[in-house]
């Protein structure tokens, strides 16, 4: 018999929580609601939102004058209000507060380094939250995903390590993937401010999932593809358990995964609904088995 514990501790962050109730809130009065990217990376999640008559858009361009847009909880760079305001689009601001945190955090150490120095990013590429800290230094900021990275900069000038750096990380990456940057360049000699911006529930989230994925004899670890997060802690979760799985629904669960007697523990990513971990839950347990959460 399988036993099945789904994570308390997984699925929305407070960020998460906060655009898609705001987003309900607004379509519970209006039949539809324009969202610049998508709310979350989630593609179940999506296809809920958009039977209540969310629409994703791209660019502010594909929304009608004088429409209503929501600025989901990944931030945007300054140029997007801009806009907004000069073709009179509403905005339902629902940036989450320790991204502002961070977007202001940047803007101040530009204004600090300037020409002089540099302000990095720990952070992934074209992620939706790093383009809108990079909005934060006019696009002048180093955007750095790994330690390779991190050498091929160095090697080819753009670091210049003698000069001052402050160094930042997107909110929902690994703290210890940003530790070993940060180290790496103090390493070097360089002269680095080091700020500590990952989000605290994301980052407490790490050393709870790695117990968890401990304590089970298989994980399945439930994510969007698109999920930056769902892949950091996938990896986490994986590094200490190898009977980890990745899905993104119920209906790709296997039967040739699970072995009788096996306590297989459900968890997921911060753009992971909980609606999802409870229904793939039910999908282990129909294979037989009891539910412990």
């Amino acid at each position: 018999m399988l036993t099945v514990e789904t994570d308390p501790g997984s699925g929305f962050c407070g960020g998460v929580i906060r655009a898609v109730s705001r987003a309900e809130e607004y379509m519970a009065a209006h039949d539809h609601l324009y969202s610049l990217g998508a709310i979350v990376h989630n593609e179940k999640e999506l296809e809920r939102l958009r039977s209540r008559g969310l629409r994703t858009i791209s660019t502010l361009d594909e929304a009608p004058e004088g429409e209503t847009v929501l600025i989901r909880a990944h931030g945007e760079p300054p140029r997007t209000y801009e806009e907004a305001s000069s073709r009179q689009l509403k905005l339902i601001d629902c940036t989450c507060p320790v991204v502002l945190q961070l977007q202001k955090s940047i803007r101040e150490a530009y204004a600090r380094v300037g020409g002089a120095g540099r302000v990095i990013i720990f952070g992934r590429v074209g992620h939706a939250e790093v383009l809108g800290l990079l909005g934060q230094a006019g696009g002048d900021a180093l955007v750095v995903e790994d330690l390779p990275m991190l050498e091929e900069a160095i090697s080819k000038g753009y670091l210049d390590l003698s000069k001052p750096m402050e160094i930042f990380s997107q909110t929902t990456k690994s703290p210890t993937g940003y530790k070993a940057i940060c180290d790496y360049l103090l390493s070097r000699g360089a002269h680095l401010t080091v700020h500590d911006t990952i989000c605290a529930q994301v980052s407490g989230r790490h050393s709870h999932l790695e117990q968890f994925a401990r304590s089970h004899d298989i994980i399945i670890f439930v994510a969007g593809e698109s999920s930056s997060n769902g892949k950091v802690l996938f990896d986490l979760c994986r590094g200490v358990n190898p009977r980890a799985v990745r899905i993104g629904s119920a209906g790709e669960l296997r039967r040739e995964w699970f072995r009788d007697g096996d306590r297989v523990g459900v968890c997921g990513a911060t753009s992971t609904p909980k609606w999802l971990l409870e229904e793939v839950a039910k999908g282990i347990s129909a294979f037989g088995g009891e539910s412990l959460s």
